[in-house]
């Protein structure tokens, strides 16, 4: 009876030996850690002055791209911070134009017509911002929503990004420099901010500061000569790519557009070249544009444009 169970015994302390060495002498790998779901959220978004591969960047001005009421910088257009549903509208859309407002000229001023700032203490390289608490309450961000809208006018595309601020929210920038409204500023043309505390300023076209020596200047009226086609282009019957006058859209490719609107316009947002004309079908006196033109009669084309050709 001993004889016949003991096989069986040994055998299985055998087994169990062979097993322990196993473990003790050949430990498995750890399993490879999986990236949590707010980790993949941080990758994935853009985290510099360039970062804007989600947002739509459209030539012209809200109103010339139809934009809804009450949204985007609509939903604040009297200045103050946004709060609750309303800072969820106007992160909709942000609207950058190089404009006039008050003294500054040029200087960068959003859909409701209020002045853009910069601010000294942050950087743009890498792009940086240094205003949150506090400091955000008087001078609120300028944010958009992923897949959010950003229209520009009079600046050029690549220096249109964005910057991930402390909070996570997406901050627009110019060259870099994140851009914020002054709480106070209540009204198109108020330039209440300028040269607060000696490090708020205007923000222009290039991101320099506007109202200083060193700010910079405009974007050229002929734009990037580097500029490659456009297939669309916004033209206002106001400069400055004004939005108190009316605006008209063309798109195409190689063939000759005529306007619906001959001989009315003033400035052109367009994002790339294109070749205007002072006649229909493409006739007349013509002019290669690189780009925007904040005000067409400085290329001798003021209420004269009637057609153009995207090539």
């Amino acid at each position: 009876m001993m004889r016949k169970h003991l096989v069986p015994f040994v055998a299985v302390m055998a087994a169990g030996l062979a097993a322990l060495t196993a473990c003790s002498s050949t430990p498995e790998a750890p399993a490879p850690a999986q990236a949590s779901p707010a980790a993949s959220s941080q990758a994935a978004a853009p985290v510099n002055g360039s970062g804007a591969e989600d947002l739509s960047r459209l030539a012209g001005t809200a109103k010339s791209n139809n934009s809804a009421p009450r949204m985007g910088d609509w939903a604040v257009p009297n200045g103050g911070v946004a709060t609750g549903a309303a800072l969820q509208a106007a992160q909709k859309w942000v609207q950058l134009t190089a404009s006039k407002a008050g003294d500054l000229d040029p200087v960068v001023v959003n859909g409701a017509g209020l002045t853009l700032y910069r601010f000294d203490k942050d950087s743009n390289n890498p792009p940086t911002s240094n205003c949150n608490g506090d400091c955000a309450m008087t001078w609120p961000p300028v944010t958009v929503t992923p897949g959010g809208k950003i229209f520009i006018a009079g600046i050029k595309k690549s220096a249109v990004g964005t910057v991930r601020r402390a909070d996570g929210t997406r901050q627009v920038t110019i060259n870099g420099w994140p851009v914020y409204r002054f709480a106070k500023d209540t009204k198109r043309g108020d330039t209440l901010g300028q040269g607060v505390g000696g490090t708020w300023f205007g923000v222009t076209p290039n991101g320099g500061k506007a109202g200083v020596n060193d700010g910079g200047q405009a974007t050229p009226d002929n734009g990037d000569a580097t500029a490659p086609p456009a297939t669309s282009a916004v033209f206002f019957d106001d400069a400055n790519f004004s939005d108190n006058g009316a605006s008209q859209g063309v798109a195409g490719s190689n063939e000759c557009q005529d306007l619906a609107r001959p001989g009315v316009a003033s400035s052109v947002a367009a994002p790339g070249s294109l070749k205007i004309w002072t006649g229909p079908n493409c006739t007349g006196k013509s002019q290669v544009i690189n780009g925007d033109v904040i005000n067409l009669a400085t290329i001798g084309f003021d209420d004269a444009v009637a057609s153009v050709r995207f090539s």
